[in-house]
């Protein structure tokens, strides 16, 4: 485990950073730039990637499960909060009934580092596109499960763990043996026993996407993840043309995919591309945030 996955204060800015950096450009692409967007996170954690979308000018809510995440979320964004522009509440997407929560759809939903955490993602991607606008985009972001540290072992305690790549790729019993061997608390195991039930490849999310009758707007995949940048002082970069059309070995070599998704079921009502990410705020809007994320 690294220094920033205890330290919420700075770990709450590197996604701020990133966020804005990076996935508010790629949304803003395909996103109107004459108003503010209602944005929804699912899985906001500490809601820094939902920070960066309100400092644009935005409105959010973050929807954590985890009530001490969703507490620090609410002290990060207690100034957002008091003015209305964002709002933090601790709730299961599944309960959440989408024309209650907005009446008019959100123009943009992000799922970044959260997808990869979810039990039956076959279920849970068709459900977002329930609380999408007409034209509206959904973000998301993972890790391939058999990138270098797919398996998040980077929060483990041990060094045996958290510093050796692609261990987890090591078969369910003898990784199970391992973690256990290198001293690992239950709940270090447990979480990485989630993560191994819950793992996505490139090609599977693509194959969901696809089944759900959702359409891939653009697709980044990264050689460094943007966030290296903010953790460890290693430049984003895209992954090279080649190794992105070929399945399965993309996988392994690409630290981070991301994606935006439309559903072409729902009338496209405004023109997209936008040579800035700041929103024009002439027109009030409201917007939304869910989360379900883990300490990556």
């Amino acid at each position: 485990m690294f220094d920033f996955h205890t330290d919420k204060t700075r770990y709450f800015a590197m996604q701020r950073d990133i966020a804005a950096a990076y996935v508010l450009p790629m949304l803003a692409a395909h996103l109107p730039s004459t108003r503010a967007w209602r944005v929804l996170e699912v899985g906001c954690a500490e809601a820094g990637v939902l920070k960066a979308f309100v400092d644009a000018g935005h409105t959010g809510v973050g929807i954590e499960l985890e009530a001490s995440r969703a507490e620090l979320a609410r002290n990060f964004l207690a100034a957002d909060i008091a003015s209305g522009k964002a709002s933090i509440q601790t709730e299961n997407i599944y309960d959440v009934s989408p024309k209650e929560l907005e009446p008019q759809g959100f123009d943009a939903i992000i799922l970044k580092d959260v997808i990869e955490h979810i039990p039956g993602q076959e279920r849970m991607i068709p459900r977002l596109a329930e609380f999408l606008s007409p034209g509206g985009r959904i973000f998301f972001g993972f890790p391939p499960w058999m990138m270098p540290f797919g398996g998040h072992q980077q929060i483990a305690k041990s060094a045996m763990v958290s510093k050796v790549p692609w261990i987890h790729l090591l078969p369910a019993s003898a990784y199970r043996g391992y973690v256990k061997l290198a001293g690992e608390r239950t709940r270090i195991r447990e979480e990485l026993e989630d993560i191994r039930s819950t793992r996505i490849t490139i090609e599977r999310f693509e194959r969901i996407v696809r089944d759900c009758d959702l359409t891939i707007d653009e697709r980044k995949l990264w050689l460094f993840n943007p966030i290296y940048a903010e953790k460890f002082g290693i430049p984003a970069t895209e992954q090279f043309g080649l190794l992105t059309r070929v399945p399965i070995l993309r996988n392994f070599v690409s630290t981070a995919a991301y994606y935006v998704v439309s559903d072409s079921r729902r009338t496209d009502g405004y023109p997209h591309g936008s040579s800035t990410a700041k929103a024009d705020n002439s027109s009030p809007t409201t917007a939304a945030a869910l989360t379900y994320a883990s300490v990556d």
